[in-house]
């Protein structure tokens, strides 16, 4: 049985390989969640990678998510920006240690980027939220029963104990709301609650996160947060609400129904993210 490569010499194959590939030097990162791909199409000069070729690299087998890293450049007030995009994600459901699930994050980060924008398909938990809403995420909760820093760490990655007290970066919010405000487009915040997954949440178990504080609800998103900050990279988060979470609505939960809002909100979040990331990149 072979040995699998610590994480470090694993993310340094996976950077090499990507290099090799593209000769850009991304300054900011993307990372967009189920049904969100297409935002990936608004970048020029672009280069795209399947995941499966890249060396270590976990491939998803959802729908809504590609599996693709692209690599392009964004119109910005400056000139062009170097960006990088994954085009979908791997989830602990689907059978991906924590350390797999943000692993994505991790070689965003390790190619140099400077912010790296989350994004998500959330189920509404708020009741004055609705599906087709833009929520900037300003906190979470890591519910999932899982961390990707857990077991030894490396120094060369990141600290033992990194502080997640501003996890999502306050100056890159102030970018997120101004953006949305010039543009015209609502932006609420709130707080997302990461669960394992793969089943959606209960009437009872929405009560008990909305009593917990949360906004928004999902499976995905909080291990990358956390990779990239014990990295030091900035992060502002997004989540589309795609549902109402259960017990709020009388209509029947499916990942039909979140890739259809998502498809539906597709402009205004292209407009929105197009017109953060060269400011986050600065």
């Amino acid at each position: 049985m072979t040995k699998r490569a610590d994480p470090y010499t694993r993310l340094q194959y996976a950077l090499a390989w990507v290099r090799g590939q593209a000769d850009v030097a991304p300054a900011a990162g993307v990372i967009l969640g189920s049904g969100l791909s297409g935002l990936a199409d608004r970048l020029e000069r672009a280069v795209s990678v399947p995941y499966e070729q890249i060396p270590g690299f976990p491939v998803s087998r959802v729908a809504g998510h590609p599996g693709r890293l692209v690599l392009g450049e964004l119109a910005g007030p400056d000139g062009p920006v170097a960006i990088v995009a994954m085009q979908g994600r791997v989830h602990a459901y689907e059978g991906w240690s924590a350390e797999d699930v943000a692993f994505g994050a991790r070689l965003l980060c390790g190619l140099g980027i400077r912010a790296l924008l989350v994004t998500n398909a959330a189920g509404g938990v708020h009741p004055a939220l609705n599906p087709g809403d833009l929520v900037r995420i300003a906190d979470h909760l890591n519910l999932s029963g899982q961390n990707p820093l857990a077991g030894e760490n490396d120094d060369r990655l990141g600290p033992r104990f990194p502080d997640l007290s501003d996890a999502y970066d306050p100056g890159l919010a102030a970018l997120l709301d101004q953006a949305a405000r010039e543009l015209g487009i609502p932006l609420a915040a709130g707080v997302y609650a990461c669960l394992l997954g793969p089943s959606y949440e209960t009437p009872a178990e929405i009560r008990m996160l909305r009593a917990m504080g949360a906004d928004l609800v999902g499976m995905s998103t909080v291990p990358e947060v956390i990779v990239a900050r014990h990295m030091g990279v900035k992060v502002a988060g997004l989540s589309v609400v795609t549902n109402h979470a259960a017990g709020l609505s009388r209509q029947r939960l499916s990942h039909e129904e979140v890739a259809r809002t998502a498809e539906q909100v597709r402009e205004r979040l292209g407009a929105l993210v197009a017109a953060f990331l060269p400011r986050a990149a600065r």
